[in-house]
């Protein structure tokens, strides 16, 4: 929208609601007065004797006519249309918990059948997945502590090298190193059960113990 037809508008609207003031005012008229431009916004000018409604309604009766009764009807089948998705969910809903099957034809019962065995086939890739990633996370940390454990073992044989050349006293040390690698041994251990299928065609451990040697 052009600045001059924005200029014009603004001086032309501005015009027009002083003479509406002037007919309510010198003519004790009621005017309601509604502009919308390009831009979109909304100008309004009503009578202070009045509402914007009452003039609605005073029009309608004056010309016999039903403004609201089409945008109302309207209203209506839409209204009519949710109400029959609605009853049809919740008809899903109880068949599926095996509810209201006497007078289900077997086309019927074919339909949620096949859409309760797409949603189990959507739940058991879930549940394989959260399977396979805590699997996952299992390893990773079985693989540090075995890391640690061999660094652990590393550390005592150099000092132990180095106590039979008379450098270092580990005893203490020794003992520490011992008890850690006891508490390594038996600090992780975990069963996946047998019916996992897909952790188990994955390089999993299916049913065996993980344990650290």
């Amino acid at each position: 929208w052009g600045t001059n037809r924005q200029v014009t508008y603004s001086k032309r609207r501005n015009g027009i609601f002083k003479k509406a003031q002037e007919l309510t005012v010198l003519c004790d008229a009621k005017v309601s007065l509604v502009m919308f431009p390009n831009t979109g916004k909304f100008h309004e000018y009503t009578s202070p004797s009045t509402t914007t409604k009452k003039i609605y309604d005073q029009y309608q009766k004056t010309l016999g006519v039903d403004l609201w009764k089409t945008h109302y009807e309207r209203m209506q089948e839409n209204l009519r249309k949710l109400k029959e998705v609605n009853n049809k969910l919740r008809r899903e809903i109880r068949q599926r918990m095996g509810e209201e099957l006497n007078d289900t034809s077997l086309e019927e019962l074919r339909s949620p059948e096949q859409r309760m065995n797409v949603s189990l086939a959507v739940i058991r890739e879930r549940k394989y997945h959260v399977i396979k990633t805590q699997t996952e996370t299992y390893r990773k940390k079985v693989r540090n502590l075995e890391e640690r454990y061999g660094n652990l073992l590393l550390d005592f044989e150099a000092k132990y090298e180095d106590l039979q050349n008379g450098l270092v006293d580990i005893e203490g040390d020794y003992e520490s190193a011992v008890a850690y690698a006891n508490g390594i041994s038996n600090l992780y251990a975990f069963r996946l059960h047998p019916t996992q299928p897909n952790v188990h065609h994955e390089g999993g451990f299916g049913s065996h113990d993980l344990r650290l040697a």
